[in-house]
């Protein structure tokens, strides 16, 4: 089957990069609107029109503080904000071990990384790094196997679960060391970036495969994850450009995917390498893999349990329902529209002129290039909250080699182990007042806006050059513009 698939996403691929793709759906009257007001900025000397509302009808203008990533669409009918609330509850459920009295909310594991989804998307926010000494909780570790490294480790499966309930061994855990690497910037300034080393340790079930690959990733945030589901495929594909055919090196691919939900190839669009392709697989699966619960889609109750943990797949399950599945399809989907409602906060002060001299800074530098400012949201989305929204995500969610420095050598789908997809910026001037700390990245090694473009190579190596070569006015603006995102 493994096979089959990759031929389909394959021939797939190609099809869908053909030059004479079409837009997005639409009459031609909705086509020269949406063309018109995502065209890219030229004048920096004022705010664009809605400017203020990323999110579009749906971006909350709560105060910016440790809740601001936390709230509903504000376009949400009153009638539906009772399943947004109750959808919060399944995100903040903490799941316990089976047998037991809350029979809907057993089946843990037996192996997993984490007990609820909040515990790694704290208030809804960006995973952070472990400290040394301590567990990993909002950071887990992807394995892999095989020549072309797509096989799931044989011992481990495709997740390292570094937590077990009663009576299974935890596989394992993660090492990690830093080296700090000096930068310095053409105004005479410097910079120190730290280079990661990790490594697995106190491993329970014996050595992994001998071409094991890992891959670390912070949990990102969740803001304007159905938004970004609303973008019409189209219109993502017809920013793609495989062969750089423009020769501006950037070539963003799309990564296209199977999916298990729709029995079909789609775009990828979630995930570090946009490796799933809706939301309600991302859900499923994280839910498989983080916290080894089984749901409709994905039945299976001992999780990433491989056939050499026997005890894990012989341990006591939580799936003794009609439906036989742990998260039964109605906790299910009011996690789903919680998801896909979590509002994007409206920017600060996109008029001040240090972010307006940053903004013109981040456009002369080539960062829109790979973080398109602009989408249009499709007219019939799967929600109405969803639908016909100018949005500001500030990605294009392609995949774009980002260079060794980033590398983890790990494909995914079609991504390979230097592709990245362009991580969404909305929000970003956030993650402190929501999670307390600054770390980005897919691994959080970076400690600041500026280190995180320091690490960019690859296709983003000139305008990280760019970025190298201004004056440190520059640079604070270029910064004052990314927190007011």
């Amino acid at each position: 089957m493994a096979g089959f698939r990759h031929g389909v996403v394959a021939a797939a691929l190609a099809a869908l990069c053909a030059p004479d793709i079409a837009l997005a759906s639409g009459d031609s009257v909705d086509r020269a609107r949406i063309e018109a007001v995502t065209r890219p900025a030229t004048d920096f000397t004022a705010p664009e029109r809605y400017e203020r509302r990323p999110g579009g009808a749906a971006t909350s203008f709560a105060t910016p503080n440790r809740d601001a990533f936390s709230h509903p669409s504000a376009n949400m009918p009153f009638e539906r904000k009772l399943d947004f609330e109750v959808g919060d509850g399944v995100f903040v459920k903490i799941w316990v071990s089976s047998p037991s009295s809350t029979r809907s909310s057993d089946g843990l594991g037996p192996l997993f990384n984490a007990r609820s989804c909040q515990s790694c998307h704290v208030k809804d926010g960006r995973g952070r790094p472990p400290v040394p000494g301590d567990p990993a909780v909002s950071m887990v570790f992807r394995l892999s196997a095989g020549t072309d490294g797509r096989d799931p480790d044989p011992v481990y499966g495709g997740q390292l679960q570094n937590r077990s309930v009663q009576g299974v061994s935890a596989e394992g855990r993660i090492t990690a060391a830093w080296e700090e690497i000096p930068v310095r910037l053409a105004d005479g300034g410097s910079a120190s970036l730290r280079w990661p080393r990790y490594g697995l340790a106190d491993l329970r079930y014996g050595l992994p495969a001998p071409d094991v690959r890992l891959s670390p990733r912070t949990a990102p945030p969740m803001i304007g994850v159905g938004l970004l589901e609303a973008v019409p495929e189209a219109d993502i594909l017809a920013r793609a450009d495989p062969d750089d055919r423009d020769s501006d090196g950037i070539s963003g691919r799309p990564n296209l995917v199977w999916s298990d939900e729709h029995g079909r190839v789609m775009l990828g669009r979630f995930g570090w390498k946009a490796g799933q392709p809706t939301l309600v697989q991302q859900a499923a699966a994280a839910f498989r893999g983080d916290i080894g619960i089984s749901t409709p889609l994905y039945p299976t109750p001992w999780g990433d349990c491989t056939e050499r943990q026997a005890a894990c797949r012989n341990a006591p399950h939580g799936d003794d329902n009609a439906e036989g599945a742990e998260a039964r399809q109605v906790l299910f989907d009011l996690l789903a529209f919680y998801t896909r409602n979590l509002a994007v906060p409206a920017r600060r002060g996109p008029g001040d002129p240090q972010v307006l001299r940053g903004k013109r800074l981040f456009y002369e530098s080539g960062c829109t290039a790979c973080h398109t400012p602009k989408f249009v949201t499709g007219r019939d989305s799967i929600g109405p909250e969803q639908s016909f929204q100018l949005i500001w995500p500030y990605t294009d969610l392609l995949l774009h080699d980002m260079g060794p420095g980033l590398a983890d050598n790990r494909p995914e789908g079609g991504a390979t182990g230097r592709e990245w997809r362009t991580a969404p910026l909305w929000g970003i001037g956030l993650t402190e007042a929501v999670n307390g700390h600054s770390f980005f990245l897919h691994d959080g090694r970076a400690r600041g806006l500026l280190e995180a473009v320091l690490w960019h190579g690859g296709e983003a190596e000139a305008a990280k050059q760019a970025v190298v070569g201004m004056t440190g006015d520059e640079r604070d603006a270029l910064l004052a513009f990314l927190r007011s995102l």
